[in-house]
């Protein structure tokens, strides 16, 4: 796999998870990296993403001020810090990769195989 998660779990309402997407191809650190989930029944839904800088990053308007998308170069892995988390964030959490930093979950070319988060309360 091109991108792989991890980091994925089952927590408590106002819990903390990290995610980590670890890219296996060098070439990614060039890429605009990202996240989408998708909940049971429901559409795919833009989560975050960040510039192959890291200067620049987007997030969906639900998570603003919870989730930190942040990468490190060195490692080729980017990584999603969910914090206070709530049952609504509940869904399998897919890693993006993609030559554009765009809000949006039909942009991004690479796609991992995705992370189970639930959330009970």
């Amino acid at each position: 796999e091109q991108l792989e998660e991890s980091g994925g779990g089952l927590v408590q309402a106002g819990a903390s998870l990290r995610l980590s997407c670890a890219a296996s191809d060098p070439t990614f650190s060039r890429y605009a990296m990202g996240w989408v989930r998708q909940a049971l029944g429901k559409e795919r839904e833009f989560v975050a993403a960040i510039s192959w800088s890291g200067g620049t990053t987007f997030y969906t308007r639900s998570v603003e001020g919870r989730f930190t998308i942040s990468r490190e170069t060195a490692k080729n892995t980017v990584y999603l810090q969910m914090n206070s988390l709530k049952p609504e964030d509940t869904a399998v959490y897919y890693c993006v990769a993609g030559e554009y930093l765009e809000f949006g979950v039909t942009t991004y070319e690479y796609w991992g195989q995705g992370t189970q988060v639930t959330v009970s309360s």
